[in-house]
């Protein structure tokens, strides 16, 4: 079978995605959870809590909640109709992570979870971290030169 042969029978295989239902799925769970962390930081702030703890309060509850959803099997339902509206903000973050330990804590607390738990947020840290420190080098030499 030749690659064109094998590119022609993936396209009839492959399903159609519906990219206006997705977009607007994505923009609306997206939406949702920003305002739940509006919600929460209105809800730390009648609570008197200073700004600086609210500032790590609203993200730590969020990380909470996606955690936890993922741990019910709930995230994922979210998230197969939200798409990249869950799995961009935060909580998509929190659920890398916490789905790998799920799915290999049978293996062990060391071979299972402690090996596993990284494979998707892995990368994410070390390009993150990457990308944060060549950031920072140029607007270091930004702020030196200009």
């Amino acid at each position: 079978m030749s690659n064109k042969d094998y590119e022609i029978m993936v396209k009839k295989a492959s399903p159609k995605s519906p990219k206006l239902r997705d977009f607007l799925g994505a923009y609306i769970i997206g939406g949702l959870i920003c305002v739940l962390g509006q919600l929460l930081y209105i809800l730390f702030e009648n609570l008197e809590i200073k700004e600086e703890i609210i500032k790590m309060l609203v993200p730590c509850t969020l990380i909470f909640l996606a955690a936890f959803l993922t741990g019910i099997k709930v995230f994922e339902k979210i998230a197969k109709h939200a798409g990249a509206g869950t799995l961009v903000p935060i909580t998509g973050f929190a659920n890398a992570v916490v789905a790998p330990a799920i799915e290999f804590k049978n293996e062990g607390h060391i071979l299972g979870i402690g090996a596993k738990i990284f494979t998707i947020a892995g990368p994410v840290i070390l390009f993150g971290t990457i990308a944060s420190v060549i950031y920072g080098v140029f607007y270091y030499i930004v702020k030196v030169v200009f």
